[in-house]
């Protein structure tokens, strides 16, 4: 650092420039063994493109004053100055240098001053000096303690808030988790709610298509359809027969084996599902006669079948 002010001595003119600042980074009211201070300058109303050189302050480091950091420059402020005309104006700046020292031993130190190169100006802040004490130690009446443990403060009703809400909601997501597996597990076994008899379920159906709005030509085809669908579900239920896959032919050959179902309860019910096969296949337009006959002899054979299945089932049960 000397060799650098002497240098600069020689090719320029030195300009006081006032004393430096000394800082600290833990304001106090005085300054303690390890405190870090800001040691520096402030150049105000520098030109923009103004080069700065500034002192290598390594030396300065020993076992009682540490450099912690080395040049750092900021600037503090932005100016636009007006230098001829009205309009013409100059950028200039305000400039802070510095660098952080801590002192690790108590006594009084003189800081070296600080030059600064700053375009061809070599400007000289005065050192400044600083005392540095050390904790007041009462040794009569000092007494060394134990380190105490850490603090432990209860807890509150607000902190456990959280962590309850977050069980709660885990508590719920299981249990909707363990409804979810159970329901598909069910639904994977077959275990449905039971199911109403076959007669109600074929009763309930072709009441559908109860009343003569039905009987239009354009809706004809739909009303046998769903009449002699019903009743052939109906029969596989209450006969075994695999009706929906037989013909009109095949499922009345098979019906002829049915010993508690009336001829002309069968002779009636074939005419029906007959008139049935026109109107959907031959484009036959079925008359009121055959509309109205349709439905009662439906509702008539299914009602017929099951009573007869209910008055068999006690004579079955009394024979074993």
């Amino acid at each position: 650092m000397n060799v650098l002010m002497l240098i600069l001595a020689a090719l320029l003119d030195i300009v006081p420039a006032g004393k430096a600042s000394l800082r600290q980074l833990q304001p106090r009211d005085s300054i303690l063994i390890a405190d870090q201070l800001e040691y520096g300058f402030q150049l105000d109303s520098v030109p923009a493109g103004t080069p700065i050189l500034l002192p290598d302050f390594k030396d300065v480091s020993n076992d009682t004053l540490t450099l912690v950091r080395g040049w750092q420059l900021d600037t503090t402020a932005r100016l636009r100055v007006r230098t001829g005309g009205r309009k013409d104006r100059e950028e200039r700046f305000n400039i802070r240098g510095s660098i952080v020292i801590a002192p690790f031993e108590e006594g009084h130190y003189s800081l070296p001053p600080i030059p600064v190169l700053c375009g061809r100006d070599t400007l000289l802040f005065e050192a400044l000096e600083m005392d540095v004490k050390t904790m007041p130690v009462d040794t009569a009446t000092f007494v060394i303690h134990d380190i105490k443990d850490q603090i432990r403060y209860p807890l509150t009703l607000r902190e456990l808030l959280p962590w309850i809400a977050a069980v709660w909601l885990l508590a719920v997501l299981v249990i909707f988790l363990i409804c979810l597996a159970d329901a598909r597990r069910r639904r994977v076994k077959g275990v449905d709610a039971p199911r109403d008899p076959a007669y109600i379920v074929a009763l309930r159906a072709l009441d559908k298509w109860r009343g003569d709005k039905h009987w239009a030509p354009e809706k004809q085809k739909a009303f046998y359809s769903g009449i002699t669908d019903t009743l052939k579900i109906y029969i596989e239920d209450r006969f075994g027969i695999d009706a929906p896959e037989m013909t009109t032919a095949e499922l009345f050959t098979a019906l002829e084996a049915a010993e508690d179902l009336p001829a002309d309860l069968r002779e009636e019910l074939k005419g029906v599902f007959e008139c049935a096969d026109f109107v959907k296949f031959a484009k036959h337009v079925a008359s009121g006669q055959e509309n109205a006959r349709a439905l009662p002899t439906a509702v008539r054979f299914v009602t017929s079948t099951y009573q007869t299945a209910l008055e068999e089932e006690p004579e079955q049960e009394h024979e074993l």
